[in-house]
């Protein structure tokens, strides 16, 4: 063999033995990702849908008060402070989650933006924790600063039982957190009247909701 032909076959058993690296790696990562327990919220984000969001009218609901934390670190009674009178948009999320929480996270950021001043005044908008265990208020504050948070929106943690007990009465509990739907509640306790809509519905289906709840409660007094 010749000094070209072997150094062209040495070559070739290189890039066949980095060929086969690559593709064990990328086998690895399939695998990884495969099994990281968030499947189901891949599909939910590639399969989004189009138009109105799916709601569901849940009616009366008797809503907890326990003692929480908000993202600063003070201590909030959960209805008594942050819903008792007053029209609620809810979601639930946890900051270690890297699939439906992150757009959830965007859509209140937007939502905020798209509402303006009228957050904090005429509706609230409420991030509860699924994993209070592991988000501290600190950890909440840190994590809505990325979608701008201002004043009128509320992130909740506290003890893990509290939290289960009120996600549990707002029916929206699920054992394991990467289980937990991306799920929007939205509520005026003046009537009682709550519904639970998609939470990666555009920020501007949830904006016209709002509006029509604070219409109609508008006109109710």
């Amino acid at each position: 063999m010749t000094t070209t032909n072997r150094a062209h076959a040495t070559t070739t058993k290189r890039m066949r033995a980095v060929g086969l690296a690559i593709l064990a790696l990328a086998g690895i990562t399939t695998s990884v990702a495969a099994d990281d327990g968030h499947e189901h919220h891949r599909a939910m984000l590639a399969q989004q849908p189009q138009g109105a969001p799916h709601t569901e009218h849940l009616g009366a609901m008797t809503i907890p008060d326990p003692v929480l934390y908000d993202q600063d670190g003070h201590q909030v009674n959960f209805y008594s402070d942050l819903v008792a009178g007053r029209i609620v948009a809810m979601n639930f999320i946890f900051t270690t989650c890297t699939t439906i929480c992150p757009p959830m996270g965007a859509n209140f950021g937007k939502l905020q933006e798209l509402m303006g001043d009228r957050v904090g005044k005429d509706f609230e908008m409420i991030s509860v924790s699924v994993d209070p265990a592991v988000d501290t208020p600190q950890r909440l504050n840190a994590w809505a600063e990325k979608f701008g948070r201002r004043p009128g929106w509320t992130l909740v943690t506290g003890s893990k039982v509290e939290v289960d007990k009120l996600l549990k009465a707002l029916k929206v509990f699920n054992a394991d957190k990467t289980d937990h739907s991306p799920i929007v509640l939205l509520g005026d306790d003046s009537s009682n009247h709550w519904t639970r809509t998609y939470g990666l519905a555009p920020p501007t289906k949830l904006a016209e909701m709002i509006d029509d709840m604070t219409q109609t409660a508008g006109g109710a007094q």
